[in-house]
């Protein structure tokens, strides 16, 4: 069980902890003081609810189909390899993490705002519920995988909630997120190798 929770853990942590418009949100909420744990409860409950239909639903009914499993083994390689390529490129270019402009005042803006920068980007369900699910249904414990993926993101947002003040200026250099970037591009490369070698599949 502990390996399969390593590997939901370092995954999910390398495909969530990205500069991206969710982290921007979380940590622009949490620097105002603006519903900063309702914001990161919903995106890591969300989350939650979709790494669940993948790995404990969708995934096992990929995992039942050799050519599906075959499928999802070499495109789930492919995409890992080309998220660890474009991981691989920040180190390069130098990007950081900024909060944006004017907090929102109510908690139901912040709730519709939320869902909304978690839900609609399709991305988050290939990760999630395809990539993320095909791969834990096939882990000695899939239960195990799901919650250490479960931890890396309830981890990650409510640790920007809670250390917003104090990562803010960290995550606003460039020179930080080289080393986080070279970091996740080397786990997503490495998992990446792992399926792509059959490692990871039964």
């Amino acid at each position: 069980m502990w390996l399969s929770w390593l590997n939901g853990l370092l995954i999910c942590a390398g495909l969530i902890v990205a500069i991206g418009a969710q982290n921007a949100f979380v940590l622009q909420q949490s620097l105002r003081r603006q519903h900063a744990w309702l914001v990161a409860g919903v995106c890591a409950l969300c989350d939650w609810l979709l790494v669940g239909v993948g790995v404990l639903g969708l995934g096992i009914l990929i995992a039942q189909q050799e050519t599906l499993m075959e499928v999802a083994r070499w495109a789930g390689a492919a995409f890992l390899a080309w998220q660890a390529s474009l991981a691989f490129r920040r180190v390069f270019i130098g990007q950081a993490l900024i909060a944006g402009g004017g907090g929102i005042q109510s908690w139901q803006a912040a709730l519709a705002a939320t869902l909304a920068v978690t839900l609609l980007n399709p991305q988050v369900y290939l990760e999630t519920v395809v990539l993320l699910g095909a791969i834990g249904a096939v882990q000695p414990s899939p239960l195990g995988f799901f919650i250490g993926a479960a931890m890396a993101s309830f981890g990650w947002f409510f640790g920007l909630a809670a250390a917003a003040g104090w990562l803010a200026p960290r995550l606003a250099s460039p020179r930080v997120w080289r080393a986080i970037d070279l970091v996740i591009g080397l786990i997503l490369a490495w998992v990446a190798w792992r399926l792509a070698s059959g490692a990871m599949m039964p």
